[in-house]
């Protein structure tokens, strides 16, 4: 869960009062966070508190700003307004401009931001805006693939900005941390940060840049900043803060989090007009920060039912102004609208949650339950004990995977399409980005990391996928299934059949083989399982293409099978 540093002054300047650490800890609970640590023993300017966040579907609480306003409003504080958002169809002139040109569009099309002025930045704001840039870009950002931050000096900027694609052996410029000139190319390969983030960028003919209408480069996004425009320092009172990305939405919402914080901060925000030559989903010119989101609504009905007390529709609207969020009951329904800062209300039950918080834990009486149960084994996991008893007595060893990962491991090194593969429309990482639709990639990771362990490696596991199924009412549909793998300098195809013979004769099932197709496995040495006419799994010799993409040397056999098929 991500973690943040806020300097103590600051924080208490922005929360309104000051609080000791008893009084702090229960507050944070409003923000779905916990004190981490507070070391008080340096000067009150210098001292940092450490804080935990609990959650990770509100970025807004990822800085100093979020924490403290989140605070502030529970506390009793009016719900904040933020007059410089522009909305839909509202295109204000502004002399600050950015032109995004097509070269751009098939790398990283998207672009926000806005201008702060009105007052020096000081050591511990931009100290916290550093640490908002690295949280929102590392996480909600996901390593800055999804959305990147940069800030840049106006006084240095002439006006429109270029965004575009370039040759990146044509256009050079002092980057950060540098004293020399180097190429776009140069710096993926040489400049530390290039080492960590070109991987964006690299496989592209052309490399995304920043460009005054001078020539003067501001950044390489979203690599690094250039040694004068983009080198920030204390003291500097108007500066440009940018968004670039792939993912709009994402872009437009990071950038209204940081307008935000810094106006809450006492920072004028002036609008940054962009002009992209195609389409958006937010249209060709969108001057920023821009309100996107949409209203979410809940029938108080619902939230009584949930909740468990009787809570009318009034109280819905006052318990949501304690989470900043604006309501207004019609009825029994209740319609509200997201702050300029969130974008997290995917379902109504989200906003049972934010009613919830609002209230109090406090608020709701203990209660004793009124019904009582045994509890007992379900069918499928009293099947699934059985079939783990009879791997562990062949040799194998268990596992245990996430139900999470990235789209690299689950479809790029498995060699299977995505069409049936589960997205989650916002993850906060692409390292936990899909829904597993099979046991195998856990299997093959396990085997990728463990080249130096006294060969043969028999592993299983037993456990949850998912995937696509239009003909259920959500959509997708989720099985239980075992996967298991051998590997060694003689594993092949024969062996694999032996266990899978064991397995299903010890399960007390018949079963018969036919050809497959599967691209995980190699042409001519794998089969399809079928129990009544009904596949129930593959097994065979895994693809070479397969175990190369997963960096291992050794070969390796696998099956999966279907348990639900076999009840």
């Amino acid at each position: 869960m991500p973690k943040i540093e806020v300097n103590e002054n600051l924080f208490f300047e922005l929360v309104g009062r000051r609080m000791d650490a008893a009084e702090l800890e229960p507050a944070l609970e409003t923000a779905k966070a916990e004190l981490d640590g507070w070391d008080q023993s340096g000067p009150e300017s210098e001292r940092v508190i450490k804080i935990e966040l609990n959650d990770t579907n509100r970025p807004d609480l990822w800085s100093t700003a979020g924490v403290a306003r989140q605070l502030r409003v529970k506390a009793g504080g009016a719900i904040p307004e933020y007059p410089f958002f522009s909305r839909d169809g509202d295109v204000r002139h502004s002399e600050y401009r950015v032109v995004v040109d097509s070269s751009i569009q098939k790398l990283r099309p998207f672009m926000a931001g806005f201008v702060i002025s009105g007052k020096a930045i000081s050591d511990a704001m931009l100290r916290d805006a550093i640490q908002t840039q690295e949280k929102l870009c590392s996480n909600f950002g996901r390593k800055r693939r999804s959305v990147s931050m940069g800030m840049y000096r106006i006084d240095l900027i002439k006006w429109p900005v270029a965004y575009k694609g370039v040759d990146p052996d044509a256009v050079s410029f002092v980057p950060l941390q540098m004293e020399e000139t180097m190429t776009l190319r140069r710096i993926v390969a040489e400049h530390p940060k290039g080492k960590e983030y070109g991987h964006i960028v690299s496989g592209s003919p052309v490399y995304p840049i920043l460009m005054g209408a001078d020539g003067g480069v501001l950044s390489m996004a979203p690599i690094i900043n250039s040694a004068d425009i983009g080198a920030v320092q204390v003291g500097d009172r108007d500066l440009l803060v940018e968004f670039t990305g792939i993912d709009m939405a994402a872009v437009c919402l990071s950038a209204n989090i940081v307008a935000c914080d810094f106006a809450d901060a006492g920072y004028e925000i002036r609008p940054l007009r962009v002009d992209y030559a195609f389409d958006t989903p937010f249209g060709r010119s969108v001057t920023f920060p821009y309100y996107f989101q949409q209203p979410a609504s809940v029938d108080s009905g619902r939230v009584t039912k949930l909740l468990g007390d009787n809570i009318g529709p009034e109280d819905v609207v006052s318990a949501l102004a304690m989470m900043g969020v604006k309501a207004e009951a019609h009825g029994q329904h209740v319609r509200a609208w997201p702050p300029e800062y969130r974008d997290d209300f995917l379902h109504a039950v989200d906003l049972v949650e934010d009613v919830m918080i609002g209230r109090g834990m406090a608020s709701f009486a203990p209660e004793r339950p009124h019904d009582y149960t045994i509890g007992r084994l379900s069918p499928i996991e009293a099947f699934t004990r059985k079939a783990k008893d009879v791997m562990v007595g062949l040799g194998y060893q268990e596992m245990v995977y996430n139900y999470l990962g990235s789209g690299k491991d689950y479809i790029e090194r498995m060699n299977v399409p995505s069409d049936d593969v589960i997205r989650i429309s916002n993850p906060m990482t692409e390292n936990f980005e899909y829904v597993r639709p099979s046991i195998l990639p856990g299997l093959l990771q396990s085997e990728a990391v463990s080249s130096k362990a006294p060969y043969p490696h028999r592993i299983f596991e037993a456990g949850k996928v998912a995937f696509l199924d239009d003909a259920r009412n959500y959509g997708t549909i989720t099985r239980q299934r075992m996967g298991f793998l051998c590997s060694h300098q003689a594993a092949d195809y024969n062996e694999l059949a032996g266990v899978v013979s064991a397995l299903l004769y010890y399960l007390g099932e018949e079963y018969v083989v036919e050809d497959s197709a599967d691209p995980r496995y190699l042409p001519g040495r794998q089969a399809r399982i079928l129990v009544d006419g009904v596949e129930i799994g593959v097994f065979g010799e895994l693809h070479p293409a397969v175990l190369e993409n997963w960096g291992i040397t050794m070969p390796s056999v696998a099956c999966e099978l279907d348990l639900d098929s076999l009840l």
